[in-house]
């Protein structure tokens, strides 16, 4: 059943402790859920807390470290949340890496960072939650933060963070018929930019994914990136998935200023793409033995 009212409700927010996360967090909690972040950073963690101190609904949201990267660590989540919760209600697959470099530079250590953390993170929480969903049969709704670079054509720099990106717009509007048989929504966040540390790519690296990056003079740079008084605030973000949520809206988009650059890649698909109207190819049958 889709998510009709935040009372009472169980929302599991990786990345949450900063930025996007953060702003979802402090909205959701302001309607009403119950809220727990997740978050590599223990610093940002104990940041966002105090935020929460002395709040009316103070009592309502609690935090743990998480690497979203870590299977065991992710089970043990998981299984947390259903001791103390009965299983979550929502989850935001929130937690990525704002990833960038020379192409031609980058090494399988940058590539298993980007992909690692910013699809990985994802599937990692469909497997470890979507079980725990289906079966406390209360319904709920999965939000995965996806980028408006997943739906342009990027520069080089910004392949492996496009890509990555890409992926999990993708692989969210395949599985989003699948769980709505089970009562689940399924929204793809595409944000543009918004106030985060989304920049701190380089502190977030683990030691073994550091060494031997092609990257490690451009997120030196990335780390000085002042960000932009005029990017949209965190809770305005959260208020537009928040809504996104109660609508079951398969995109959340932020901004519309890559509008006509969509457009334009669409369209070149389009234009490749023969004419002849064909029947739909039989991808053959799988024989019962």
């Amino acid at each position: 059943m889709p998510i009709g009212s935040f009372e009472g409700k169980i929302a599991f927010i990786t990345g949450g402790a900063s930025g996007i996360g953060l702003g979802i967090a402090r909205v959701l909690l302001d309607r009403g859920a119950q809220v727990v972040i997740a978050d590599l950073r223990q610093d940002h963690i104990d940041r966002a807390m105090e935020g929460f101190t002395g709040g009316a609904r103070s009592n309502a949201v609690s935090a743990l470290q998480l690497d979203v990267t870590d299977r065991e660590a992710y089970r043990e989540a998981a299984a947390r949340m259903e001791r103390e919760f009965g299983g979550i209600d929502i989850l935001v697959n929130n937690a990525g890496v704002g990833l960038e470099g020379p192409v031609l530079e980058a090494t399988y250590a940058d590539y298993d960072f980007g992909f690692g953390v910013n699809v990985g993170g994802v599937i990692n929480g469909f497997v470890e939650f979507m079980p725990q969903m289906v079966a406390h049969g209360r319904g709920g709704h999965v939000v995965s933060t996806a980028s408006l670079a997943a739906e342009v054509v990027m520069p080089p720099h910004l392949a492996i963070y496009a890509a990555s990106k890409a992926a999990v717009c993708h692989y969210c509007e395949a599985v989003k018929p699948e769980l709505a048989e089970k009562g689940i929504g399924v929204s793809i966040l595409l944000p543009g930019p918004v106030k985060s540390n989304i920049h701190e790519t380089q502190q977030n690296r683990p030691s073994h994914l550091l060494q031997g990056s092609g990257f490690l003079d451009s997120e030196k740079k990335l780390s000085r990136r002042i960000v932009g008084e005029n990017w949209m605030e965190p809770e305005e973000a959260g208020a537009l998935v928040a809504d996104g949520i109660l609508a079951n809206r398969t995109y959340i988009v932020t901004h519309g200023y890559y509008k006509e650059a969509m457009r334009a890649r669409a369209d070149a698909v389009l234009a490749a793409t023969p004419d002849k109207a064909e029947e739909a190819p039989d991808f053959g049958q799988y024989r019962e033995d």
